[in-house]
């Protein structure tokens, strides 16, 4: 490569820094609003090293994330501090992790279920640690406060089932065996790169082994501080309950209505002056 000539008494220009370049400002005010990774820059013709760094250990956390197992002492420790009744657990058909990741099926299937204690509450919690046992880890116990708060003087609960090696459908058989009218699975979500310890709730109003996909409703991304809180997750959950009773199931013909439950008149009003002006 030439060097670039100067003219007498002109001063070398300073090199520029990609990372300091004048889209790096509008790249800074995007990345506030994701967790995605977005306008890394380039070093060369490749990402900038400790770009490449952070992936790969972000890559290791989401595999760490799946294969760690859930200390289920622990969590049956914590579960059982909220008063809900002495926590039980069980496990799946899925031998052990590596037969779980192979066989979603075995995880779908009860391995026994002798030790759930039968009744007739409103409400069954099955925490289960799904793809993520980090997950339920860290957001099952708050997570499942925060749902027993929002229930309170509303529905009776029944005690909590904690599930190991566990697809969301296993929750069907463990509520079967519950004699509840409405389960609720909280189950570890698959990590991604942004984020390892994502918790989803799976409602399924009636539940009985059998139920599809479409029976269901899915609140996900629940991971204070960046994502859903515990608080905002159950105030969604309460809403479908309440439509789940109306409706007399759950699934794709319920809808989550919370937020626009929380409208004041105030609010409605405007929206519709709002429509109203636009459409004209």
């Amino acid at each position: 490569m030439n060097a670039q000539r100067l003219e007498p008494g002109a001063v070398a220009p300073v090199p520029t820094d990609p990372q300091k370049s004048p889209a790096d400002g509008f790249w800074r005010e995007l990345r506030r609003n994701t967790q995605s990774r977005i306008g890394l820059g380039r070093t060369g013709d490749a990402l900038p090293t400790t770009d490449v760094l952070a992936l790969r250990a972000a890559h290791a956390a989401a595999r760490d994330a799946v294969h760690i197992p859930l200390a289920v002492p622990d969590l049956v420790e914590e579960v059982g501090a909220l008063g809900l009744g002495t926590p039980v657990a069980v496990t799946s058909r899925a031998t052990d992790r590596a037969e779980y990741l192979r066989r979603p099926d075995l995880g779908r299937l009860p391995q026994d279920l002798t030790a759930v204690p039968a009744g007739n509450a409103d409400i069954g919690f099955v925490l289960a640690d799904g793809l993520s046992p980090l997950a339920l880890t860290q957001h099952g116990p708050g997570l499942l406060a925060a749902l027993a708060e929002e229930f309170a003087g509303r529905h009776t609960l029944a005690a909590p089932v904690i599930a190991t090696q566990a697809r969301v459908a296993l929750g069907d058989h463990i509520a079967q065996a519950m004699g509840v009218r409405t389960v609720l699975v909280l189950i570890g979500e698959r990590p991604g790169l942004s984020v390892a310890d994502s918790l989803g709730i799976y409602l399924t109003h009636l539940p009985r082994p059998g139920r599809a996909d479409a029976d269901r409703n899915c609140i996900s991304n629940i991971h204070p501080p960046d994502g859903l809180t515990y608080a905002g997750a159950a105030r969604v959950v309460a809403g479908l309950v309440a439509g789940a009773l109306e409706l007399g199931r759950s699934g794709v013909d319920l809808k989550d209505t919370s937020r626009a439950a929380s409208l004041s008149a105030t609010d409605i009003s405007t929206i519709a002056a709002a429509t109203e002006n636009k459409d004209h």
